[in-house]
């Protein structure tokens, strides 16, 4: 199994505690609220939402692909900590066995939050990284930005929910 790993650091000016509960525990309701462009569904297929849960996303027409099953790995509420491996994806297209996606929420000195991501992929076999399979990951990154600009957005704009 081959791979790489991708590390993005972005910051918003929800504290880390709103940050953790919009970006890691709720994320399964405000995603088709907020981003119903880009999210039609999201659908607890085992568990509770804790370490253990899948959860399949149903993507919107015309997104890119159709779907994709998450696992989670962490949720600590604690140290504000959200590890989850995507495990089936139609975006997977035979050539990614599983992604895996480590959250951090560090409290920032304006009283936000910096948000740590490390993003690792895992190809199957000896699959090499291509250029094509690049500009794919590198468009599905900035569609995720894009949905989780959204989400802050509305949590700026709705703060007493």
């Amino acid at each position: 199994m081959g791979g790489f790993a991708k590390e993005v650091e972005v910051s918003t000016s929800l504290p880390p505690a709103k940050a953790f509960k919009a970006f890691a525990e709720d994320l399964d309701t405000l995603l088709p609220t907020v981003a119903p462009q880009a999210i039609k569904s999201v659908e607890r297929l085992e568990g509770d939402g804790g370490p253990g849960t899948i959860k399949k996303i149903t993507f919107a027409e015309g997104y890119g692909f159709s779907y994709a099953k998450h696992r989670v790995d962490v949720l600590d509420k604690d140290n504000f900590l959200y590890t989850y491996v995507v495990i089936e994806s139609d975006f997977f297209n035979n050539m990614v066995e599983k992604i895996s996606y480590e959250t951090k929420f560090v409290a920032a000195a304006d009283g936000g939050t910096r948000i740590k991501v490390t993003t690792t992929f895992y190809t199957i076999g000896d699959i090499q990284i291509t250029p094509d399979l690049m500009l794919q990951i590198k468009e599905a990154s900035e569609k995720r930005a894009l949905i989780l600009k959204a989400i802050e957005n509305y949590e700026l704009a709705n703060p007493d929910i």
